[in-house]
């Protein structure tokens, strides 16, 4: 099946994937774009109603990640699976769409909405808007691109890059947001919360 499948065939359905995403968190009763009704390429307030409402923010750098890691996984498990022959770029760029869609919907549940208010610095965060989880998955489409065309050490650099800049900025980063969503640290949200 998959040798059928070209890769027009697996732009189509990356696109699908994005239109299907948008339409579920439409029903979920997500706003399509931020109350405020503009639309920015970048906010830089991370305790404002604009984050996660926009194009891009402080949390973007982390779903660039997310499509760095997925390309590595994709690209470890297809060769696991097939015996070493692995599996086509666009079949493992669909699984990471998959992946980050469904993230964003979990993400705007109002389960985790609540988990991230109680366990941690975002206090007043109420979801994203459509535009913005669109436009994350986007990101980690960037992410899954460059982690493809650049070399590993270049990578591993870009993330630690990443994640060591949003961190030393807005006090959160990918790796402090998985933890204080999974096992929340007092002595993480304390230091958090110094800067605001």
């Amino acid at each position: 099946m998959l040798s059928r499948l070209n890769n027009k065939h697996y732009a189509l359905i990356t696109v699908l994937l994005l239109v299907l995403t948008a339409v579920i968190l439409l029903a979920m009763g997500r706003e399509p774009i931020c109350k405020c009704g503009e639309i920015k390429l970048w906010t830089w307030d991370v305790n404002s109603s604009d984050n996660s409402q926009h194009i891009a923010d402080w949390y973007t750098p982390s779903h660039i990640i997310h499509g760095m890691l997925f390309y590595a996984l994709f690209w470890w498990m297809g060769r696991l699976f097939t015996g070493g022959a692995g599996w086509p770029m666009g079949f493992r760029l669909v699984l990471s769409v998959i992946v980050e869609a469904a993230w964003e919907i979990v993400e705007n549940s109002s389960f985790i909405i609540n988990r991230y208010r109680e366990a941690t610095i975002a206090l007043d965060y109420f979801g994203d808007s459509v535009l913005n989880s669109v436009f994350d998955i986007i990101w980690m489409i960037f992410g899954f691109w460059l982690a493809a065309r650049l070399p590993v050490w270049l990578t591993v650099v870009l993330i630690l890059a990443m994640e060591l800049i949003v961190g030393s900025i807005i006090r959160d980063n990918l790796t402090l947001n998985v933890i204080m969503l999974v096992y929340p640290l007092d002595a993480i949200r304390e230091w958090q919360m110094q800067a605001y």
